[in-house]
């Protein structure tokens, strides 16, 4: 009998998550010159820098002990029957949803759609999101999502003061009814932008001179007012009006579009997305047709490909700051995509006729509650109402919240002891009458004699001019897929025409699209998750404390820092509040006028918008032919900034794929002329377990969950930033004025609009970390070099390496140069990255952070047979260019130029220069598990030119 090992059981996460088995690593590493992964590591990663210890972490736990753990951890929040509200609601997941797109690698593990022509279904399911947005906000357009509705808000006011350009008003005025949090993030935001947050009541606007006014339709205390008289005295003064409303409220309201808002924004969660202690979810927003060049985030739009066939892309990427770089005034990598997703196809799914029912029901059901009160001598505040009532419980507060405890309720608490009860999509009329026990004691209403009386009386609580007369969602992918049957095609559809991680590698560099393991995701779906409200109490939250506290000590021990705030809910929001931690800390020391921010040529893209947001000016410092930091022209650039110098933001290893030698040097220089060194975790799946930030000298990193800690990119979104800080940072880490941190510094606002971020996805890092351990994370980075120095070793007598150490080596990722290629046949990076789908393969990142080039970052989740896959299709594709330079193929009619093929493309008559088994099965191997683009090549310029960003016309779809 075989006896039992305990390490190897310990340890078998590690050799599931690794791709590469023993006996490939052996291989590879004899292909890389390497007798073992600690040789390979030394010769790679500066001695200086190397750990001398193991991290501080346990080892690999078994999947089944670290999900029963996980679970009892669960098991400490208490679920209670949420009626908080500001913003967050309990929702019924449509079941074909949860099962087929939230719980589905297919939906889940795909990446941005840059490469639209493998991506059709998920853009598709986004036009469905954006149509749904202009509808029901009556607006021109609407982007594909923003991160949450307070960080939407302070985008849109960044927006307004960039579109009135006569108005030099430097106020912003917010209701006072709008929902606190967001009131939170606009102080934070506004401050590095030199604007003035004026908030009061709506009936005040008139006395202030502002460039734009925030006004929440419903209000956060559920009272329903008139925009209309404001949002026409703003127009009057040259300022902008911004409406935040709720999605649910408005299948029954008039739309801030016929008001005439400027911008309408919210968060789309109640569309059948948990509450998951506050994230993710995807905030809308929504404009008019004037703004388009300036509103934030990522847009969908229709285009055409090569044939003339209708086909989505992602409009206006000539915004994206990886192109604009220190001219970026907004940071795009902001979506929530499968959240959006989510929503679209919740509306999808139930119709308008579904949706107005549920939102009928919700209305009835609050206004049974606010008669029966009033009825029984408890004053409702608001006489007007949607969903949420202001109530006076007569200084009886203590006594109802007792019996709330005791029937696992939770209301809202206002400083005056007014309660705030927020109805929702899981409300019963039982509920109701369990309210009325809880808010009554003793009573003798009947929920269903009294929604019978308001039936037959016609009863509604919205006023008359109020009422929404506008139709929405009368295209007809929201009225064919009521079915489950039809919902579960339709899913099913959209899914086969994207490719994601089920299918192939997806080698973007930097954005180490990693294995997202199915144990690592189970737990996202638990009630004891997802049924949290942000703000309910901490006695109720034990259990997401928990994971919040043994996260924070395991990103501790991995990048040595003394701090980590996990409020930041992307990544460009981490590098926001690093630099804003930055700024404060210098301000306390009485430094407040250092405002230059150094971003070398290899820093990552989104850094130069971040310091734009922060009001920093940003010096560029120059690369060297390695793709170091050119050490001269930042000794120049410290010079010149003096004592202005505030930072230098830079990523490690380099965006170019290298560790750079004098990494300790640099940040040695910085200190000493007293700025702080911010960096870019981007990169950090290089270091985890084989060096820290700390050591190595950065003040402050953001941890890019979404990248190294196997939080999936879900086409986009969701993704987490959180920040790790010294000691001396810690104190100016963000705080949160509706829930505050423990041991947090109140005079610190919030970046985000829950004190967690996007909370219930925490849990996929934690398991990635428990999972494969101290040991098992430092295998994992090693692995990660391994993988892309064999790529090297396979590709470079094809592709020149464009940078990599004095020996050869890369660290991560690696760049092949195709410009010489370029330069002698014609053939582009664009034809080549197009060409790769009909290999079955994404492209790796093109043209950045060098035009002209790949950047392959394989990860340590791909073995040696997807890698040597990957190597064949690229190599391939090399000898196709050189059919063209020594004109076997025209350079206007080959492989490559025509690619992507479909299926259609090879019915019927072919007349080619090239066979039609060459077009779609250039190798073998791609026969037995072939991808199919459903588009031939999207033409972008045309999409530009033609902005149409909604669900096309019926007509066009017979058309096609």
């Amino acid at each position: 009998m075989t006896s039992l090992n305990d390490l190897e059981f310990r340890d078998a996460f590690i050799k599931r998550h690794i791709g590469p088995d023993a006996k490939q690593q052996a291989a590879m590493l004899a292909a890389v010159n390497a007798s073992s992964l600690d040789d390979l590591t030394q010769k790679i990663v500066p001695e200086s820098i190397l750990l001398a210890h193991p991290l501080t972490l346990e080892n690999a736990t078994p999947e089944p002990e670290a999900l029963a753990y996980l679970r009892a951890i669960a098991e400490q929040n208490k679920a209670f029957k949420s009626y908080i509200g500001m913003g967050y609601h309990d929702t019924f997941v449509p079941s074909v949803i949860l099962r087929n797109v939230f719980e589905n690698p297919g939906w889940y593990t795909a990446y941005t759609p840059y490469q639209p022509e493998i991506a059709q279904g998920r853009l598709e399911a986004l036009i469905n999101y954006q149509q749904m947005i202009i509808d029901l906000t009556g607006m021109d357009l609407a982007n594909a999502s923003l991160l949450d509705e307070a960080t939407a808000a302070a985008e849109a006011m960044a927006m307004a003061k960039r579109s009135v350009r006569k108005n030099k008003s430097t106020g912003f005025f917010v209701d006072h009814n709008v929902h606190p949090q967001t009131l939170d993030v606009l102080r934070t935001r506004a401050e590095y932008y030199g604007f003035e947050i004026i908030s009061g009541d709506l009936t005040t606007l008139h006395e202030h001179d502002v460039f734009g006014a925030l006004i929440q339709y419903p209000g956060t205390d559920g009272r329903i007012d008139d925009p209309e008289p404001y949002i026409q005295h703003l127009h009057s003064q040259d300022a902008l009006a911004i409406v935040a409303s709720d999605l649910m409220a408005l299948c029954v309201l008039k739309s801030p579009g016929e008001m005439g808002a400027d911008v309408v924004l919210g968060n789309s969660q109640r569309f059948g997305v948990p509450m998951g202690f506050g994230g993710p979810h995807a905030a809308f927003f929504a404009t008019r047709e004037c703004y388009k060049r300036a509103i934030p985030g990522r847009i969908i739009g229709v285009s055409k490909d090569s044939a003339g066939n209708q086909a989505y892309r992602m409009a206006l990427q000539t915004r994206e700051q990886h192109i604009r770089r220190e001219k970026a005034t907004s940071n795009i990598c902001t979506a929530q995509v499968l959240l959006a997703n989510m929503a679209g196809f919740y509306a999808v799914y139930h119709g308008p006729d579904g949706l107005k029912r549920i939102a009928q029901r919700i209305h009835r059901l609050t206004g049974i509650l606010a008669e029966g009160l009033e009825a029984k001598g408890i004053r409702v505040v608001n006489s007007h109402f949607f969903d949420t009532l202001t109530i006076d419980p007569l200084h009886n507060v203590d006594l109802i919240l007792e019996r709330a405890g005791a029937h696992s309720v939770n209301f809202r608490r206002y400083q005056n002891d007014n309660l705030g009860i927020s109805i929702n999509e899981t409300t019963t009329r039982e509920d109701i009458e369990e309210l009325f026990d809880v808010l009554l004691g003793e009573h003798d209403l009947n929920a269903s004699v009294m929604d019978a009386d308001l039936t037959h009386q016609n009863t509604t609580f919205i006023p008359e001019n109020l009422e929404r007369t506008q139709p929405y969602l009368t295209h007809p992918v929201f009225n064919s897929y009521h079915s489950e049957t039809d919902m579960l095609r339709y899913l099913k559809k959209l899914e086969n025409r994207d490719l994601a991680l089920d299918h192939s590698m997806i080698a973007l560099g930097s954005c180490t699209m990693k294995l997202n393991a199915a144990t690592q995701m189970i737990p996202v779906s638990w009630e004891k998750f997802g049924r949290m409200h942000p703000f309910a109490p901490d006695n109720q939250t034990k259990g997401y404390r928990t994971l919040v506290d043994e996260l924070q000590t395991m990103l501790k021990a991995i990048t040595g820092f003394a701090a980590v705030s996990l409020q930041p809910n992307s990544g460009a929001q981490g590098e926001y509040a690093g630099l804003l931690a930055i700024r404060k800390y210098q301000e306390a020391m009485g430094e407040g006028d250092r405002d230059i921010c150094l971003i070398p040529q290899s820093a990552h893209g989104t850094n130069p918008a971040s310091a734009q947001m922060m009001g920093l000016q940003v010096l560029v410092v120059k690369t060297d032919v390695y793709g170091n930091v050119d050490q001269q022209d930042l000794q120049a650039k410290v010079d010149q900034a003096g004592d202005r110098l505030s930072c230098l933001m830079i990523t490690y290893p380099s965006t170019h794929g290298v560790f750079e030698q004098g990494i300790k040097e640099i940040c040695e220089l910085i200190h000493q002329r007293g700025g702080q060194v911010y960096m870019d975790g981007a990169n950090l799946n290089a270091q985890v377990g084989v060096t820290r930030p700390a050591d190595i000298g950065a003040d402050v990193s953001h941890m890019n969950l979404h990248k190294t800690f196997a939080i999936p990119h879900g086409g986009g979104g969701p993704g987490m930033g959180p920040i790790g800080v010294g000691a001396h940072l810690a104190p100016f880490l963000p705080n949160h004025t509706v829930a505050p941190i423990p041991g947090g510094n109140p005079l610190m606002g919030a970046v985000s609009a829950t004190p967690y971020g996007s909370a219930s996805i925490l849990t996929i890092s934690w398991m990635y970390i428990r999972l494969l351990g101290a040991n098992g994370l430092r295998e994992s980075t090693q692995v990660a070099l391994l993988n892309a120095n064999y790529l090297v070793t396979r590709l470079k007598d094809y592709y020149p390496i464009l940078y990599s150490a004095e020996n050869g080596l890369v660290a991560h990722e690696c760049i092949l140069d195709l410009r010489p290629m370029k330069a002698e046949s014609g053939i582009s990076e664009v034809d080549m990255a197009k060409r790769l789908m009909d290999y079955g393969f994404h492209a790796p990142t093109m043209s950045f952070p060098v035009p002209g080039t790949f950047m392959v970052e394989p990860t340590e989740s791909e073995s040696k047979v997807e890698l040597d896959r990957f190597a064949d299709a690229m190599i391939a594709i090399y000898h196709e260019v050189q059919q063209v330079i020594t004109g076997h193929f025209p350079a206007d009619n080959n492989p490559l130029v025509n690619a992507p093929h479909t299926q259609k493309d090879l019915i019927g008559d072919w007349q080619r220069p090239y066979s039609r088994e060459q077009a779609a099965f250039p190798l073998a191997w791609i026969a037995d598990n072939k991808f199919w683009p459903s588009v031939n090549r999207i033409d972008d310029v045309w999409g530009d030119r033609n902005l149409f960003c909604a669900c096309p016309p019926t007509d066009s779809y017979s058309e096609t």
